[in-house]
């Protein structure tokens, strides 16, 4: 079973299928090792579904009537939404596999496929996303204590992660050392850093159109 993170909701296993007895079949091995799963017949009913914003992963067939789960998977980058996908096929072929992967599926695998095989591959894509999660949590939580930092604060980080010492920094910007110490202690407090390392590390994760502009 797979941990969710504190606070959310266990992830979820979308299964986009046709066929009703492969979703069923891949719904019970997803609940048998204590993973919740859910799935639809096509890919209009899993775009309808609040459950897409789910942390998990998805298990799409290939060739389905309508929309291709290759569609799909275009679709959704297309929506900025970076979900991990394991493919199903029972008609694959090497230019469909290149595709998929290299548009950054989970895996491709071919039907019928072994229960670890398929399990393998949930696994990696739910840990995948889980692990993207938290790391937007991490930097959203840096952009909102940024946010609180003055005009002059601001500047004062920006030197700080580029290296510049307090007299530099005041040379730079026209102000006392005392301002910038000053300045570089609210800042630290600011963004929750301990060191200059950590606030180096949380300049580093700010988004670069941010650190490029200094506005939040």
């Amino acid at each position: 079973m797979i941990d969710a993170a504190v606070g959310e909701e266990p992830p979820l296993v979308l299964i986009v299928d046709d066929d009703v007895e492969v979703r069923t079949a891949i719904s019970e091995l997803m609940l048998s090792v204590g993973i919740e799963a859910t799935s639809y017949g096509s890919t209009r009913e899993l775009l309808e579904s609040p459950l897409l914003e789910r942390a998990g992963c998805l298990v799409l067939d290939v060739r389905m009537p309508g929309s291709s789960g290759l569609d799909l998977q275009q679709h959704l980058a297309g929506a900025g939404v970076s979900k991990p996908i394991v493919f199903l096929t029972g008609h694959g072929d090497i230019p469909m596999s290149v595709q998929a992967m290299k548009a950054g599926a989970v895996d491709f695998l071919t039907k019928p496929v072994r229960d670890q095989t398929l399990l393998d591959a949930v696994i990696a894509g739910v840990e995948r996303d889980t692990a993207e999660r938290a790391t937007a949590r991490v930097v959203q939580q840096h952009v909102e204590r940024y946010a609180t930092l003055t005009p002059r604060e601001s500047q004062v980080m920006r030197e700080v992660a580029r290296g510049r010492l307090n007299k530099q920094i005041a040379y730079d910007l026209g102000i006392s050392e005392i301002t910038v110490k000053l300045h570089r202690s609210n800042v630290m407090k600011k963004m929750e850093a301990a060191s200059v390392g950590e606030l180096i590390r949380a300049w580093e994760k700010l988004p670069v159109q941010l650190r490029e502009t200094g506005a939040a």
